[in-house]
Formats: structure tokens, sequence, C-alpha cells
């Protein structure tokens, strides 16, 4: 593994871990910010809960699973994913600078989404990053097309024996031997 992924990922994961313990410890703070995002989510995806609180614990909980593991290296691309389907609506839900009247706020705002939407780019960046090795469709078209060399490596070896073999079995049943 490169330097840059041994020191970038844990500096990319810190944010998501720092924010989902906050969001574990404390829903309560996160949950009036995050109900008009939760809502309609939890209204389409029946298997997450009603309540919004529990919403808010459950994706702190995605945060800090998926910000360890990414910090540590351990299913990398996975990890970035989950973590950028928490940053979504996370970032929908807090820093809705267009809503915000005051000028001051609206920048602070703005800055904030930002940030998120840099950090979503990364995540992505590191989603899609195989360290180098071949992915695994890569792995599978190439192995297929191998695959089909040597069957037909295996084919022509069969036919370029076949007669010659056919020859010998024939004269030998001509022969009685």
């Amino acid at each position: 593994m490169s330097l840059l992924r041994v020191v970038g990922r844990p500096l990319l994961a810190s944010m998501f871990i720092t924010g989902g313990v906050n969001s574990l410890r404390n829903p309560q703070i996160v949950a009036p910010v995050a109900e008009p995002v939760v809502r309609p989510v939890t209204e389409r995806i029946s298997a997450l809960p009603d309540d919004t609180e529990q919403v808010v614990r459950l994706s702190g909980a995605v945060q800090v699973v998926g910000g360890v593991l990414l910090g540590l290296g351990r299913f990398p691309r996975l990890s970035a994913l989950a973590l950028a389907a928490t940053l979504v609506p996370t970032t929908l839900a807090a820093h809705r600078y267009w809503e915000v009247e005051d000028p001051s706020d609206r920048a602070q705002q703005r800055i904030h989404f930002f940030k998120n939407m840099s950090m979503l780019g990364g995540l992505l960046i590191t989603a899609d990053d195989t360290g180098s090795a071949p992915s695994l469709l890569w792995r599978g078209r190439h192995t297929a097309r191998d695959l089909r060399h040597d069957a037909r490596l295996v084919r022509r070896s069969v036919r370029a024996t076949a007669r010659p073999a056919a020859a010998i079995g024939g004269g030998r049943a001509k022969l009685g031997i």
C-alpha cells in the first residue's frame, strides 16, 4: 500500500469517526435538524426505524464502523461507499445554506456544504481505488479469456493427435492386436 493511502485514509476517516461518535452519544441534538430529510427516507425504506433519533444513531454507527475500517485500510472500497451513503443525507439535513437568511450564517453553511461535497468526492475516488490491484471485474474477464485460450489449445491438441491415434487403432484392429 502506498504512503499516500496509509496517511490519506485515516485522515479522510477521522471526520466520520468523530461525527459518528457524536451522533451515537447525542442523537437528540442532531434529530431535529435531521427530521426533514429522515422522514421522506424512512417512508420509502421500510427497513429503517420510524424514530428519527434511532436513524441518527444508525447513521452514526455506520459512520464509526465505516470510518474505522477505512482508516485501517480494511474493506476500503465498501467502507467508502457506506460513508458516502451516510454523508449525502447528513449534508442535505445539516447544511441547507439556501434556506438561511443571515448572510454570515449562510456563508458558513455554504462552506460546510461544499466541504462535505469535497469529502464525498474523496470517498467516491476511494471507492473506485483498487490500490493498484486489478479489480474483480478485470480479473474475471482475464481469467475467462485465459480459459478460452487454453480450451482452444486443448482442442487443437486433441485434433492433432486424434487422427494418428485413430489410424493406429484401426491398424491394430485389422491386425487383431
